[in-house]
């Protein structure tokens, strides 16, 4: 683990070293974290564990004839 301290003095400079940061880890990485951030949230919104779920929604389109 990387415990280096940045010092920033723009913001926008700050997150372009965080998206890189996070474009240079490898996917599976990636979705750990999403998926911790997300049963964090669920958590402090007092939602049990037990109801993590994805809701999936099928939506058709027809495109107009031409």
């Amino acid at each position: 683990m990387d415990k280096t301290i940045r010092r920033y003095t723009d913001f926008d400079e700050m997150k372009a070293d965080e998206y890189r940061y996070w474009q240079g880890r490898p996917i599976h990485e990636r979705v750990a974290a999403v998926s911790e951030l997300t049963e964090e949230g669920y958590k402090m919104k007092g939602v049990k564990p037990d109801a993590f779920r994805l809701r999936r929604t099928l939506v058709h389109f027809e495109r107009a004839p031409r």
